[in-house]
């Protein structure tokens, strides 16, 4: 039998529970409500905005500083620039060139982009040396002012060594290269040697092959010349085999010297050239004229010559 009823019967009241499952919140007693402070009342006190603006403009004086120099600087320079480029101090007098021969000064003068009274600053000196370099003489030019009032230019003209036929004549320099067509009105290559036998086409399609020949051909006329007693020389042909012939100014006797490349050793045109000396000794002056070839180019020991008939009295 549940004694907790025994008890209730017997009217005794039973013991409280020593811990309890259930737990009982006070009510919060209503707080009371609080009086909205002003919002001056949030601002920062004049003191902390005081500090605050003395950090800001101390950190801000060395960027203000700069600031106020650039500017100094740049109006400066720019007052500068404006007195430089339009003060008649600096206006253009002279035009100096140098290094010139085959080309006027006159010449070189018509075709720059600056003129006497122009501002010695304005003018570009690129375009000076373009302008000089289009002239076909003109191998390289530089510019440069002397101040106040002069620009300087110097030019390093080709120098004209050989005439190479290529569909019409041109003035080739001593690397072989042809920089100008030459001009018989203004008597251009007079004196020089003309290289023929060069195909047009072969030589665009390998420039530097062509040139390549042109040289070897010059190679050997600057050894045919060595000798003073040799006749002198009008023309060096090239065929399209690669033999190399050349042709006197008088009489235009071919001589045959053989292939000219790099095969065409010192020694063996050493030989040949020598094989030439002891045969025109031997020739009198009615035989030289009218010899119109003599062939070199089958072995160094040997001759053939061939002779103009003789005239019948």
């Amino acid at each position: 039998m549940d004694r907790s009823r025994e008890a209730r019967r017997d009217g005794a009241k039973s013991p409280p529970p020593s811990a309890s499952r259930l737990t009982f919140k006070g009510r919060r007693g209503n707080r009371r409500k609080t009086q909205a402070e002003p919002i001056w009342a949030k601002l920062p006190k004049p003191a902390a905005i005081a500090d605050a603006c003395t950090r800001v403009l101390r950190r801000s004086v060395p960027a203000l500083i700069g600031l106020a120099v650039i500017g100094t600087v740049s109006g400066t320079a720019w007052a500068g620039y404006r007195f430089v480029t339009h003060s008649p101090r600096f206006a253009i007098t002279t035009i100096d060139v140098s290094g010139n021969r085959q080309v006027t000064t006159e010449e070189i003068l018509g075709t720059l982009p600056a003129h006497d009274g122009d501002n010695v600053f304005e003018v570009d000196l690129d375009a000076v040396t373009r302008a000089v370099k289009k002239n076909p003489w003109i191998a390289s030019a530089e510019a440069h002012r002397v101040l106040p009032h002069t620009i300087a230019i110097t030019v390093r003209e080709h120098v004209a060594t050989a005439v190479v036929e290529l569909g019409g004549l041109y003035l080739a320099d001593a690397g072989g290269h042809p920089f100008k067509k030459a001009e018989l009105s203004v008597e251009d290559g007079a004196g020089l040697p003309i290289v023929t036998g060069l195909d047009r086409e072969q030589w665009h399609a390998n420039p530097d092959g062509g040139a390549a020949q042109v040289r070897d051909a010059l190679d050997v006329l600057a050894r045919w010349n060595e000798n003073a007693d040799r006749p002198s020389i009008g023309e060096v042909h090239l065929d399209p085999h690669g033999n190399l012939t050349l042709v006197t100014y008088e009489h235009a006797i071919k001589i045959q010297l053989g292939v000219a490349d790099t095969s065409f050793t010192r020694s063996l045109l050493a030989a040949r050239l020598a094989t030439f000396d002891a045969t025109w000794s031997e020739l009198s002056g009615d035989e030289r004229s009218r010899m119109r070839a003599i062939h070199l180019d089958a072995h160094s020991d040997q001759v053939t010559v061939a002779f103009a008939p003789e005239k019948v009295q």
